[in-house]
């Protein structure tokens, strides 16, 4: 997993930086690189962590 998404627990409100009409989604999962984020508008998905770096949420 990159670095950059090291900091990811599950519970916290995160973005995705090339998608975001995906909405606010809540980590639910960062297993072996694989974030598992429920977004707003487009539901469950599985990220590699090594590819996207999700932007934190913290309002």
């Amino acid at each position: 997993m990159s670095d950059r998404n090291a900091f990811l627990e599950p519970g916290m409100l995160v973005r995705h930086p090339e998608a975001p009409d995906w909405g606010l989604g809540q980590v639910q999962s960062v297993i072996d690189g694989r974030i598992t984020v429920n977004f707003q508008e487009v539901g469950k998905k599985v990220l590699d962590g090594s590819r996207v770096i999700l932007e934190p949420v913290f309002d």
